[in-house]
């Protein structure tokens, strides 16, 4: 049975050429950076190294750059550490959008549970934050906005620049999720204007469990996890070489090939979206008429479940997704479609693909014909189906 692997927002295999450039600090470079001899010196300065590469890929210097376990650890050391930061008296005020992942969403609940206030703004039925709205929304006691640059789920790209200016020109903190976006297209802290950017390694086939946070030079947080000084004092622990070297890796080779991955990711996903809307009446494809990272297909079916359909596509050997892997087993329809407006009946049959290096034309004719059967299948067992003739909801 043909296996197609169609969930590459949820994670990316591992780079044969990461694999090799990680080996040696498994085995031979195991040293500890933080000891003075040469296997210290050793491990210190591939830290380093890899130190640079992560800051020029976003445009950063070396120091503003902080290695953490992921996305979700980046996160909350930006929020945690500025609501905590000294001086703090946890009556800060925080602008964050609905459908931020949630990292982010269920952090700011917990600060509200210790006196913190926070907005969560509105988005359009395309997915996207006015930044008047942020404008609208700053107060006296604002102390950060948190808004993503683009979304887990739909792929949607928030206008995060003139949200950065927006703050900027407010002395407010600015925060920004680019784990869906870095590595994927350019991103600069400079032109975003942003204090606080979080990356993770996994979504562009480096290893699970490392990625890092952008400080800007001057930013003061309260660390997260404390012990010893590492990583100049912004988080505790002794630094993974191995995963840092790998994730330093996979950035370089992303950057390298960045325009060709574009090109191909982008017609896959207009040749996936076509034959979809062509051949399965009854499909809403999500955030279609702006920006999206060039690789990710959010479309919902009416009167079938999500689940059933992942299922039925599981066992035709296609691995696709409801949307965040974070919340799978959830039973409310997304938050993201839900801020979105999207009704609960066609929200529920939503699912997420999501394109990758290793996918080709034959994959996406394979998963269209099987979506296909499988809709087809569901609907006629379906008692809110109907068969109308039209093509779109």
């Amino acid at each position: 049975m043909k296996q197609v692997y169609l969930d590459y927002n949820a994670t990316t295999p591992l780079d044969s050429r990461v694999f090799e450039a990680m080996r040696p600090y498994f085995m031979e470079t195991f040293g500890n950076p933080s000891s003075p001899h040469r296997y210290g010196r050793l491990a210190k300065q591939a830290l380093e190294d890899s130190r640079r590469v992560v800051a020029r890929t976003i445009g950063a210097e070396p120091e503003e750059i902080v290695f953490t376990s992921g996305g979700t650890e980046s996160d909350n050391l930006a929020l945690r550490g500025v609501a905590y930061r000294k001086g703090s008296n946890r009556k800060g005020h925080m602008i964050v959008s609905s459908i931020e992942h949630h990292a982010v969403i269920k952090t700011c609940n917990i600060l509200e549970k210790d006196g913190f206030s926070v907005t969560y703004l509105p988005v359009d039925g395309q997915g996207q934050v006015d930044p008047d709205d942020v404008k609208k929304s700053i107060r006296h006691d604002t102390i950060l906005i948190s808004v993503m640059f683009a979304n887990n789920e739909t792929g949607v790209l928030e206008p995060v620049g003139e949200i950065g200016n927006i703050a900027r020109e407010s002395g407010i903190l600015f925060h920004c999720d680019a784990v869906q976006a870095v590595g994927k297209m350019p991103v600069d802290v400079e032109a975003l204007r942003t204090d606080l950017l979080s990356i993770s390694s996994h979504k562009i086939y480096g290893p699970k469990g490392i990625g890092s946070l952008f400080i800007r030079s001057g930013v003061e947080l309260s660390p997260v996890i404390t012990g010893g000084h590492h990583e100049m004092g912004w988080r505790a622990g002794t630094e993974n070489i191995a995963a840092i070297v790998g994730f330093a890796h996979a950035l370089k080779i992303a950057v390298e090939d960045m325009d060709v991955y574009q090109k191909t990711i982008f017609n896959l996903r207009h040749k996936l979206e076509s034959c979809v809307l062509d051949r399965i009446d009854q499909v809403k494809i999500y955030s279609a008429d702006v920006c999206r990272l060039p690789h990710t297909s959010c479309m919902g079916f009416a009167s079938v479940e999500a689940e059933s359909v992942l299922l039925h596509l599981d066992l035709k050997g296609i691995a696709a997704s409801s949307g965040s892997a974070c919340t799978t087993g959830e039973p409310e329809p997304s938050h993201v479609l839900r801020a979105m407006g999207i009704p609960s009946t066609l929200a529920q049959g939503s699912i997420r693909i999501s394109l990758g290096r290793e996918n080709t034309e034959d994959d996406i004719h394979y998963t269209v014909d099987v979506l296909e059967q499988v809709i087809d299948q569901l609907r006629k067992i379906s008692s809110q189906w109907s068969n109308p003739s039209q093509k779109a909801v």
